[in-house]
This record gives structure tokens, C-alpha cells and sequence, in this order.
């Protein structure tokens, strides 16, 4: 069935008749999300060490898929032969340790472990004389 363009009238018993269209671009707006891209909810669990980020990717394998980080900035991003597109970017209110961080892909759910650099103490002991 084809609903491209064809108009959706309400019965007038109801004493309106308003003219919705039915297209893909009002179905994607209506679902929330933009045409032919998800539009990514994290859910965030932070601790003192880490924080965990998880993401819906329904569809995608590890394969399709590639996370990168410049010090406080997450991307993830699918490649140009995954079976749709997705495109997220977070930054984080601190810089991430990459060595202590991990990804893991189960049943369409992305859950980044990423660690936290531990802050450099930049305080001197003075002896006194």
C-alpha cells in the first residue's frame, strides 16, 4: 500500500475535518527522528571511576560501527555499508581514559565503559625552616 500525499480526513461527525498528509517526512517527524538517521537517547550511570553510557542500535554489529574519542568528546558513528545510518556525539564533563575504557554490543544495545582521568594533584609540600 502506497499513502504518499493522500490526504487523512477525520468524519465529520466529530465536527472537524482537519487535512493531515500522510508522507514519509511527516510520519519520520511524528516518530521523532530525522529522515534515514536515529535520533540516539543515551542513558547515563556515572560513578567515581566511570561513567557508563548506553545507546539503542537496533540493526547494527560491531562491524558497522566505529567509536572514537578526543579527550572529552564520544562519537559514534555507523560506516558507509551498514544497513542504516546512526550518528551521536556526546561530550562529557571530563576527559576520558581510553586505556581503562571498554565497548560492548549485546541484543542492539552499544554500552560504553569509559574511565575517568584521575586528576593530577599539583600541590607542593613546603618544609619549613
Amino acid at each position: 500500500m502506497f499513502f504518499a500525499h493522500a490526504p487523512f480526513h477525520r468524519a465529520a461527525r466529530y465536527g472537524y475535518a482537519p487535512q493531515v498528509v500522510l508522507n514519509a517526512r511527516n510520519i519520520d517527524r511524528w516518530l521523532g527522528g530525522s529522515a534515514g538517521q536515529s535520533s540516539p537517547t543515551a542513558r547515563i550511570d556515572s560513578d567515581d571511576t566511570s561513567t557508563t553510557l548506553s545507546l539503542d542500535v537496533p540493526g547494527l554489529a560491531k562491524e558497522h560501527l566505529t567509536i572514537a574519542i578526543e579527550q572529552d568528546v564520544v562519537r559514534i558513528e555507523s560506516k558507509a555499508d551498514a544497513p542504516r545510518s546512526f550518528k551521536a556525539a556526546y561530550q562529557l564533563p571530563f576527559e576520558v581514559d581510553t586505556a581503562a575504557s571498554q565497548a560492548m554490543l549485546e541484543h542492539g544495545v552499544l554500552t560504553l565503559k569509559l574511565g575517568k582521568v584521575a586528576p593530577v594533584s599539583r600541590e607542593t609540600v613546603l618544609s619549613i625552616d
